[in-house]
């Protein structure tokens, strides 16, 4: 294990109250991919800033190797004192470093480098110092919620920059695809400690679960303990005093370890506020158009939007998905075309800019309009501060002012509040901005089992698939032309469709251009076989499938004991390392196998 190039240890920081960190820990080494989770205001931005020297901890040890470089992406970059957004980015460059690579990053993230920094969007300013930080490629890279305002090729482009770079990555995001296809190890901080699971994402959440059930074991334990301890003062024969005095001093500890635990922060409970039933028919939109002066944002683009459905938008930046949204729901005129919009809509909207919010306004008035203590949900009466609880806002909120909640606070009340009030048409742009992974679940949820229709535009594309029955894109990815195609499915299921429409259209294409020959036919006609060695793994495959799959669950069994990570985690981490390695195994065969069927049916079809 190559030694850390930097190390937080036992680090306390409080804000006055409760601390916000109470013995965190973070340790980074060459090549790691670390992904930091948490809930909203665990205190993960923080951490990170007191590793990269932003921010001094209250106690604790900080070490940084003195040769490494350090590089923190800033939410609000500071353009002061340059002209260019490309001086902004090469002035974080290195004596060696190539200034050709700050060129390559800015044109990939959509910008020229000729931009002035005032005059820069929220999600452009982002986009500068995102190139700014990468430039240098040092050896410590640590990165807060840098997918936000990117569109979904450039988050995927991005994905393939941090995969082969050399740099120690320290990644914060709710977006759990991109957690999943970047981090080698997890860190979990939470309640303001630090545990790490030397594997990526896409273990976090079993792991996390299987902890949390373990600990809710020992504080079971703990309360049989004292109950045992009790009895045995009340009712045990008298032994010596020095004894009694032991036990009872070991009671006290129990107790107060057992009232001291503070459990997991609970999770947003909440449902839809029930409406009335819209038509069955919610939404028509027939050869709709809209243009820009000369540029065609939608061309011709028809659509029937039917209760229970839920669409998803996806697509660049600048593509139209918010024009195209807006038309959908009346809330633009089309250029040419009809939009008509079925009867008894209740429509709710959750604008990613989120431009409902009034800075000034407190939590309670928002609420509740500005009537009083109370809200109706679902036709009862409930006190503000009761419903606040349900999002996991404290009562003493209540009179907080909007502006000082942060992005997934506000994101949370704006949640509560349209869950709130009676709707059967849920319009969300961009919903999943600044939403911890716990309220993501709690909204995937919402959307899955909403008994009205939905209309989404998002970049997290993990929520698209398992939230949408059908997803709009635009028909040519990379330049959008104004055309929009819908797709069944979710966002993965568009990629299949669109790559197999692209193959189909190629292969037309190269039929066309080549008009086969007596010759060419002849050959055609001739039968093919499958060779001894495709036959064969055709015959073996399913037998080896079918062991994977026994191994798998074997392995399964033996992890679902909850007391394993805590008793063995050296038995854990080897039983998820084999369960990986057989998963990829068995999706290498089956791939192979489904190849092979296909082509067999072919040659003998």
């Amino acid at each position: 294990m190559a030694p850390p190039i930097l190390k937080l240890d036992d680090i306390f920081l409080s804000f006055g109250g409760a601390p916000l960190l109470a013995g965190a820990g973070l340790q980074i080494e060459p090549g790691d991919k670390i992904c930091l989770v948490g809930r909203n205001g665990s205190g993960k931005s923080t951490l990170l800033k007191i590793a990269a020297g932003l921010v001094e901890a209250q106690s604790g040890e900080v070490f940084r190797h003195p040769s490494s470089t350090v590089r923190y992406l800033e939410q609000a970059p500071d353009f002061a004192g340059f002209k260019t957004v490309q001086a902004y980015a090469e002035a974080g460059l290195g004596p060696g470093d190539d200034r050709y690579r700050v060129t390559y990053l800015l044109s990939h993230l959509g910008l020229t480098g000729d931009e002035d920094p005032k005059m820069l969007s929220g999600g452009e300013s982002r986009r500068a110092a995102l190139a700014r930080v990468m430039a240098p490629e040092p050896d410590i890279l640590l990165l807060d919620e840098p997918t936000n305002h990117l569109d979904l090729p450039t988050i995927e482009w991005l994905e393939g920059e941090l995969q082969k770079t050399r740099s120690a990555l320290v990644l914060i995001s709710h977006d759990r695809r991109f957690l999943e296809k970047v981090s080698t190890a997890t860190v979990w901080l939470d309640r303001g400690t630090s545990r790490r699971l030397d594997r990526g994402f896409a273990h976090f959440e079993a792991w996390r679960d299987q902890v949390l059930e373990a600990e809710e074991l020992e504080q079971h334990k703990l309360g049989k303990s004292i109950e045992r301890e009790e009895h045995w003062l009340r009712y045990g024969v008298t032994a010596r005093r020095k004894r009694n005095m032991r036990r009872l001093g070991e009671l006290q500890t129990m107790r107060s370890n057992y009232r001291g635990h503070k459990g997991p922060q609970g999770t947003v409970q909440a449902t839809v506020s029930d409406a009335q039933e819209s038509g069955r028919l919610v939404i028509e939109a027939d050869k709709i158009t809209k243009s820009f002066g000369e540029r065609a944002i939608v061309t011709p683009f028809s659509i029937r939007v039917h209760r229970g459905d839920c669409i998803g938008l996806v697509g660049p930046n600048g593509a139209g998905k918010t024009t195209l949204l807006k038309m959908l729901t009346g809330q633009l005129s089309p250029d040419s075309g009809i939009v008509k919009l079925g009867t008894n809509l209740e429509i709710a909207t959750l604008d990613q800019k989120r431009e409902d919010l009034d800075p000034e306004d407190t939590l309670a008035n928002y609420l509740t309009d500005g009537r009083g203590e109370n809200l109706l949900v679902n036709g009862e009466q409930r006190h503000v501060t009761g419903y606040m609880k349900e999002f996991l806002f404290q009562p003493e909120q209540a009179r907080t002012p909007i502006r000082n909640l942060s992005g997934g606070e506000r994101a949370r009340l704006m949640l509560a509040r349209i869950l709130s009030r009676p709707t059967n048409l849920l319009i969300l742009d961009e919903p999943t901005n600044d939403l911890d992974i716990e309220t993501l679940d709690l909204l995937q949820e919402i959307v899955a089992g909403f008994p009205g229709t939905v209309i989404l535009v998002s970049h997290d594309r993990d929520f698209l698939d398992r939230t949408v029955t059908s997803t709009i894109a635009p028909a040519v990815p990379d330049a959008p032309d104004g055309r929009w195609i819908e797709y069944a499915g979710g966002y993965s299921d568009m990629l299949v469709q669109r790559k197999g429409a692209l193959e189909e259209r190629k292969k037309a294409e190269k039929a066309a251009e080549k008009p086969k020959t007596p010759q060419a036919t002849a050959l055609g006609s001739t039968k093919v076989k499958l060779s001894f060695k495709q036959k064969f793994a055709l015959e073996n495959l399913p037998k080896e499938m079918a062991k994977a799959e026994a191994e798998i669950a074997k392995r399964e069994q033996v992890m679902a004991d909850p007391n394993l990570f805590t008793r063995d985690p050296a038995a854990f981490n080897r039983l998820a390392g084999e369960m990986e390695k057989l998963r990829a195994s068995l999706t290498d065969m089956e791939e192979e196998w489904l190849e092979l069927e296909m082509l067999r049916e072919e040659l003998e079809g």
